[in-house]
């Protein structure tokens, strides 16, 4: 038997012997220890490929969308389905977000076992095990827990299932679109909704409206859809069918949260209603769609131009030229299991040659035009100071699908020193 058959007959850990650039790290649970490790990304003691943070980065996109949202008075809940890393959520919450919003039940275990007493699911709760799971979380008074609802059949299953259980079950109504995504289309459906609603009447408690306005992409659609939402809860709360005091309305992925700040704003719930936002990419930004919707929003909206300086991102992808076979083309150790490519391909941010003193710019004209699994392949012009053994810093389009590939992400400082670590757990 190989020693590594009889390491892994003997259930002992190999990634740390295997991978001095993940095993230690995971293994180290405070700053002390990780300080003691004395690693720095540009002296080559992370293995390649890697994800990493920047500490200044991330700090200052959290003051900066906390300052944005203070400045409309209403509240924050980061969808933390982009990052599924605790010590972020632990981040934003001491920051002054109002709770974390999650997509599934597991995602919530996940911050509930991390110690998020607040969880707004923005997703149906739907089958019997999911419905377990939150029920098992639920039954602590100190958690608080909505989800959504858009059909008799949900509401029915929800009661059925709670009230078994002896169990209440926070929900709001989610509102949707023609050829949209989940939520009730119109107000007849609505209407049937609330007749299911009544029925079970103190075991799923209406708390209030949901909607996403991410799957419209005309702006004047999207403020009619904001419209339709406030209009419909001042409706239900006249006809004082919400249970819960104030109102909920919340909305705003990581494109439109300034619309939809303006238009919650504007319709002047006063003390009746708690606007709440769930903006999730801001964290770490990109350099993609995210990108140019914050240029759209300091443009336009008064509150970002006053605040001057925007977001920025915060992740990138280290990985070595690995192979220069033609003039123009280098070949990156950096794949489709390492960044997100369904929005845009990576792009090279910076370039270091181990033992010089600091990363410069990368080339404006470097371009990764393909990736292979664990291969990138990078544009260059023919006479580039390019080698072999380089380092190149990628910045990444949508965080949500570059995060998911990562089970460890270090932080580095300005000096490019490892000062923390984030796990996540998708």
């Amino acid at each position: 038997m190989t020693k590594v058959k009889e390491k892994l007959a003997q259930g002992e850990e190999l990634i740390g012997p295997l991978n001095k650039g993940i095993g230690r790290l995971e293994r180290a649970t405070t700053a002390q220890e990780i300080a003691e490790l004395g690693w720095n990304l540009l002296r080559e003691d992370l293995s390649l490929p890697a994800a990493v943070l920047y500490r200044d980065k991330l700090d200052h996109n959290l003051r900066w969308m906390q300052r944005f949202i203070d400045a409309y008075g209403v509240k924050l809940a980061p969808h933390g389905k982009t990052t599924m890393a605790p010590k972020l959520f632990d981040m934003q919450l001491e920051g002054g977000a109002w709770g974390i919003t999650l997509a599934t039940a597991q995602q919530v275990q996940v911050a509930y076992a991390d110690g998020v007493r607040r969880v707004l699911m923005a997703n149906q709760l739907v089958g019997r095990q999911n419905m377990g799971l939150v029920a098992d979380l639920v039954s602590h008074p100190e958690f608080e827990f909505y989800c959504l609802v858009d059909s008799v059949e949900g509401v029915d299953q929800l009661g059925g299932f709670f009230s078994q259980r002896g169990l209440r079950l926070k929900v709001l109504i989610e509102l949707g679109v023609m050829g949209g995504r989940c939520g009730v289309r119109d107000d007849a459906q609505l209407q049937q909704v609330l007749e299911a609603l009544g029925r079970w009447r103190g075991v799923v408690d209406l708390c209030g409206i949901e909607l996403y306005e991410g799957v419209l992409k005309d702006e004047e659609d999207i403020r009619a859809f904001l419209q339709r939402a406030c209009t419909t809860t001042k409706w239900m709360l006249q006809e004082e069918l919400v249970e819960r005091s104030p109102a909920l309305i919340t909305g705003a992925g990581s494109a439109w949260y300034d619309v939809v700040a303006e238009e919650f704003s504007a319709a002047e719930f006063g003390d009746a209603v708690e606007i709440v936002l769930r903006p999730g990419c801001y964290l770490t930004h990109d350099v993609g769609n995210y990108e140019m919707q914050q240029r759209r929003i300091l443009k336009s909206n008064p509150i970002a131009r006053e605040m001057r300086s925007g977001l920025v991102p915060a992740l990138h992808i280290w990985a070595y030229v690995q192979s220069i076979p033609e003039p123009d083309l280098a070949v990156v150790a950096m794949g489709r299991r390492d960044a997100a490519f369904d929005s845009g391909l990576p792009g090279p941010a910076l370039h270091y040659r181990p033992g010089s003193n600091e990363p410069r710019n990368a080339p404006a004209h470097w371009e990764v035009t393909k990736l292979m699994d664990q291969h990138g392949y990078l544009k260059i012009s023919p006479g580039d100071d390019v080698r072999v053994g380089d380092m190149i810093g990628f910045n990444i389009s949508h965080p949500c699908l570059t995060f998911d590939k990562w089970r460890v992400i270090p932080v580095l400082d300005e000096k490019y020193d490892v000062v923390d670590v984030v796990k996540t757990y998708f």
